[in-house]
């Protein structure tokens, strides 16, 4: 029987499960010729949606509703027909978030959830599955946020399958699979852990006032001391990180 040390398994060989259909019970195994990553060190935030991500009042969790956040990734719609998601990898990957290997980022306007990704941590790879939007900007903003903890926690590659023009602004790139094979094997080596506490949106808000330079520094104290929290939920604090 497949199951969630099965998948990891899947991810260590560079490859990862699709479904043909929602209604489609069976599982398929993909490992593309060209290979989607956002390269973290030159991960690229537009002008305009920077303006705007530094304004948002949403709040930013991670790990709270993990399951409605991949029912939401797979739901249809006029624009989605179809999906790839179907009841087994969501009982996979819930299976994962209970292990500690699979974290979702949620967006919350007044506690009604709007936006949100989810994806499989292991190693210094996170590899991102998929995101929703219900709101303008609300699944750019989970990005954001992600690729903010991945900088501030030191993983090396950020997965994101395949092409995608929707991610093209932020710096999306194509290898070939021989290449990101190559890039995929040092990366798991890397020691890592996903900052979950640093999502804490009551945590040390007096950092959230601070200039720039600080939050930099503060950064790198967080990685020698893992007891001192910044709030990965901060915007300012995250752009601080991408800079």
């Amino acid at each position: 029987m497949f199951g969630p040390l099965n998948l990891l398994e899947l991810y260590q060989n560079g490859v990862f499960p699709m479904a043909e259909s929602a209604d489609d019970p069976n599982i398929m195994i993909i490992d593309p010729e060209l290979r989607g990553i956002i390269p973290l060190d030159n991960f690229h935030i537009p002008r305009r949606l920077k303006r705007e991500f530094n304004k948002h009042k949403y709040d930013i969790s991670v790990n709270q509703d993990f399951k409605r956040v991949i029912e939401a990734c797979a739901e249809t719609d006029n624009k989605r027909r179809e999906t790839w998601i179907n009841a087994p990898i969501i009982s996979l990957y819930c299976s994962l978030n209970a292990m500690g290997n699979a974290h979702s980022i949620e967006v919350w306007d007044n506690k009604k959830l709007i936006g949100g990704l989810y994806g499989v941590s292991l190693g210094g790879v996170f590899f991102g599955e998929s995101m929703f939007s219900r709101a303008t900007n609300a699944s750019k903003y989970a990005l954001i946020h992600l690729v903010a903890a991945l900088k501030f926690a030191n993983f090396q590659l950020l997965d994101a399958q395949f092409y995608n023009p929707h991610l093209e602004q932020f710096g999306l790139i194509e290898i070939p699979r021989g290449e990101f094979h190559k890039k995929l094997k040092p990366a798991l080596a890397k020691e890592t852990n996903f900052p979950i506490a640093n999502f804490n949106p009551t945590a040390q808000q007096d950092l959230l006032v601070a200039a720039p330079q600080q939050l930099q520094e503060l950064a790198s104290l967080q990685q020698q001391d893992q007891h001192l929290l910044v709030n990965l939920s901060s915007p300012s604090f995250c752009l601080s990180l991408l800079q």
